[in-house]
């Protein structure tokens, strides 16, 4: 996985509230093999419907209670909903993960005032992110640990039990 620091460019906007993880991905795309390759599928109901258009840009805003999972690489952050329209408005942001920041051009502003927006996020999901770890990076990153915990553990011979 790609290290996430700062997403940055268009913006896309589906202001829909409750959409959960089988409506972004239905199910029958997650037997894959592949780890990339996804887009296609993403909502995928949806997309059949008349009139849908979700350009596929690295901002997505959305209404509440969005369902997504971080370790596949993905941030979301939760800001309150004058700076969501504010930002699809705006078409075009960045998000900084390091800075724990979202920016983007204020439309309404004469000169395009540069709006920051802090938000919170876990500090373990943030550090896996930054580092690029997926749960296979975070057990290859205890590796030593791992190994040396096996070797205090091997024995010579069957493992029997005393009745």
């Amino acid at each position: 996985m790609d290290p996430v620091t700062i997403i940055a460019g268009p913006v896309s906007a589906l202001l829909r509230d409750d959409v959960d993880t089988d409506q972004i991905m239905p199910k029958q795309f997650l037997k894959r093999v592949e780890r990339t390759g996804f887009g296609e599928f993403l909502f995928f109901d949806w997309a059949k419907q008349p009139g849908w258009d979700l350009p596929a840009n690295p901002i997505l805003v959305t209404g509440e209670n969005f369902g997504c999972c971080t370790k596949i690489g993905l941030l979301p952050i939760v800001v309150d909903e004058q700076h969501c329209q504010a930002l699809a408005r705006a078409g075009e942001g960045q998000v900084d993960l390091q800075a724990q920041e979202v920016r983007y051009q204020d439309p309404t502003h004469p000169i395009g005032e540069l709006i920051a927006v802090p938000f919170e996020i876990d500090p373990e999901i943030r550090r896996r992110l930054l580092a690029g770890l997926d749960d296979i990076g975070v057990t290859l990153d205890s590796e030593q640990l791992i190994t040396a915990f096996e070797g205090e553990r091997e024995r010579s011979g069957p493992f029997t039990t005393a009745l």
